[in-house]
Formats: C-alpha cells, sequence, structure tokens
C-alpha cells in the first residue's frame, strides 16, 4: 500500500501547491520538479502527475488546448491508483476536475473553474 505521507521536503511541497493555487502555473511546476528531482521512487509518480497538472494549466493560459489536453491525459494516468487522500491532497476531487477540464478541451468548450490542489 503506497504512503499517504510524502518523504519530500514538506515546505517546498506547500510552496509549490500554493503557487498552484494561485495560478502560477509555471512558477509551481519549477518548484514541484525541484522536490520531484528529491523524491523517492514511490512518490515521482504522484509529484510527476502534479506537475503535468501545472504545466498543462500553464500550456492552457498561452491558449495551447493541444498541450494541454495531452498533459491532463498523462497527469490523470499518473494521479490514477493513489489512495483518495495522499501527501495532503485529495484526489477524488482533483481527478473529476481534471476530467471536466479535459472532456471540455476535447469538445472545444469553455472550460470549468480552475482546479485547486
Amino acid at each position: 500500500m503506497p504512503v499517504t505521507q510524502l518523504a519530500v521536503d514538506s515546505a517546498r511541497f506547500r510552496e509549490g501547491i500554493k503557487l498552484f493555487n494561485s495560478g502560477e502555473f509555471f512558477e509551481a511546476h519549477e518548484v514541484l520538479e525541484d522536490v520531484w528531482c528529491a523524491a523517492p521512487a514511490a512518490e515521482k509518480r504522484f509529484l510527476q502527475g502534479l506537475i503535468q497538472v501545472a504545466v498543462a494549466l500553464h500550456h492552457h493560459s498561452k491558449e495551447n488546448r493541444v498541450g494541454a489536453r495531452s498533459l491532463l491525459a498523462r497527469a490523470r494516468r499518473n494521479l490514477s491508483g493513489y489512495p483518495d487522500e495522499f501527501g495532503g491532497i485529495f484526489l477524488k476531487p482533483l481527478l473529476k476536475s481534471l476530467a471536466e477540464w479535459q472532456e471540455a478541451l476535447e469538445d472545444g468548450k469553455p472550460t470549468p473553474p480552475l482546479p485547486r490542489i
């Protein structure tokens, strides 16, 4: 069973989450990538998923819907299979939001509100 408490630098992780929730997706990706580099193998896929969400939303902010859609699909795969709460992140509502975003991007519809983590 995967761990639910991350072994990574929690201050940097929280900084990345704060940046993400402030809409600073590129900056969040940079911080979370630093955390990912130092993370144990059991946490890398989870962190990669969060990074991919941040980059997808950055792509969307630059009107790159194709890049956003592709990264959201990969992020959803990487975040699936973890417990509903992992590393202080509630994944079930996040995955639901990402599915709604991906569907909107695929259908050319307006996107829902930005996800928060």
